[in-house]
């Protein structure tokens, strides 16, 4: 890949359709992981103004401080970054409580975690609409299309993805190349919906390399059958999330009424 050339084709992209849009910047969830921080520094490097939202709920430490070490290292390095802090704990707690029992705790879990995102999304377009701002995404190909790892109306609630065109393994590259804070280049990835340290793979079973080898493999017109071993497993798990989450990755389905009935 032509790093340099990629990040300044998402840069003057991101440019090009804010001034279009006739918008003042961007507004980013910043979690402490590679996707928002390489997101957030492409934003930056467009001149326009960028907020970096900063919000925890229960989150672990180590993703909270790894979250504000990247938003000063934006400021120390872009006069147009400036950042907010939304505690969204107390908030998400009052929101549980007035939620009936469930039978379920395991379904409800899961559903929480997606709450969680939905908080946020919330957040993020709150402040958008305060300065005029666009939502930038932080979804990149194999999470937005190929596992559909994301919550919908969630973290997939946004105004425009400047990296969904790029595989994970391509955000690490271009982490490295940006000189992303090191720790956030290490640290496993995660979508931080838990309050704990369970990681991305540790969800899905398998790496992000392993997934996008998969998504190449299908592109190619490979089935599970073609596979054993270790590779059957990881194509298995593939067309599961993929098959599961297609209600996130295609239009919203439209009931048309025949144009006889509305005669």
């Amino acid at each position: 890949m032509k790093t340099e050339k990629v990040i300044n084709h998402i840069v003057n992209w991101l440019k090009e359709y804010a001034e279009n849009a006739k918008v003042n910047g961007f507004v980013i969830g910043v979690s402490g992981g590679i996707d928002s921080a390489v997101t957030s520094t492409l934003c930056a490097k467009t001149g326009l103004p960028t907020l970096c939202l900063e919000m925890p709920i229960h989150q672990a430490e180590n993703q909270v401080n790894r979250a504000i070490q990247h938003i000063e290292w934006l400021k120390s390095k872009y006069k147009n970054i400036s950042s907010e802090h939304v505690e969204l704990t107390k908030v998400f707690d009052q929101l549980v409580s007035a939620f009936p029992p469930v039978e379920n705790e395991e379904s409800r879990f899961m559903s929480l975690a997606n709450t969680r995102a939905r908080l946020r999304m919330t957040s993020l377009y709150y402040f958008a609409a305060l300065n005029g701002y666009l939502v930038a995404g932080t979804g990149n190909k194999v999470e937005d299309f190929g596992v559909g790892f994301y919550t919908k109306y969630g973290d997939g609630g946004v105004d425009l993805s400047p990296i969904a065109d790029l595989l994970k393994t391509e955000v690490f590259e271009i982490a490295k190349h940006l000189d992303i804070v090191k720790s956030i280049q290490v640290a496993p990835p995660t979508d931080g919906l838990w309050g704990d340290d369970r990681t991305d793979e540790d969800q899905i079973g398998a790496t992000y390399p392993e997934l996008e080898w998969a998504m190449k493999m299908v592109e190619e017109g490979k089935s599970i059958s073609d596979f054993e071993g270790r590779e059957k497993e990881i194509m298995t798990i593939y067309l599961k999330f993929n098959t599961a989450n297609k209600h996130k990755m295609l239009p919203i389905p439209v009931c048309t009424i025949p144009d006889n009935l509305k005669m």
